[in-house]
């Protein structure tokens, strides 16, 4: 029985607060893509036919920080480009989660260098490890399920403590 017949026999839904807020945010997660090696190929792959990721609201990647509430990082992190991934982290609104995509992002793979980092982990709160070199988007969809299942557990209230920064507004002389 579906939602329009159950609203003409009844005429009414009964749910919780909760319950309605954490099913709308954990089917609307916008990501981040942060494709930076070949990962990202794979995490483009999601979005085809094939593997569909609009079925689970995400098919919204937005390239503003500001807009996304998980970050995906598919590839290789270096130390340099460590610092960019860490202000667009600190650039996207709380609550916030991380994908990391692969094995060169969650261990640093086989690049056992100086300059790349061996695993985001030490500069991010790492949510949900894709394993692969490189993962099949199928991976990467089981992480988005993931990340949905770990969203619809929290409550609303639980993020009540988050701060909103305070607007400043400059007047001109």
């Amino acid at each position: 029985m579906g939602l329009e017949a159950k609203l003409k026999t009844d005429g009414f839904i009964v749910t919780q607060l909760d319950a309605i807020i954490a099913w709308s945010r954990k089917n609307s997660v916008w990501p981040m893509p942060m494709g930076i090696s070949c990962c990202a190929i794979e995490m483009m792959a999601v979005g085809d036919p094939k593997y569909d990721i609009a079925r689970f609201g995400s098919e919204v990647m937005r390239f503003t920080p500001r807009q996304c509430d998980l970050m995906i990082v598919a590839g290789t992190v270096t130390y340099k480009m460590s610092h960019v991934v860490r202000k667009i982290y600190d650039q996207m609104p709380d609550p916030k989660w991380v994908i990391a995509m692969g094995a060169c992002t969650s261990t640093g793979g086989m690049y056992r260098s100086y300059s790349v980092v061996q695993g985001i982990d030490q500069f991010l709160p790492v949510d949900v490890y894709v394993a692969g070199c490189p993962p099949r988007p199928d991976n990467l969809l089981n992480a988005l399920i993931t990340i949905q299942e770990k969203i619809g557990n929290t409550r609303a209230r639980d993020f009540q403590d988050i701060k909103i920064p305070d607007l400043k507004v400059i007047q001109p002389n």
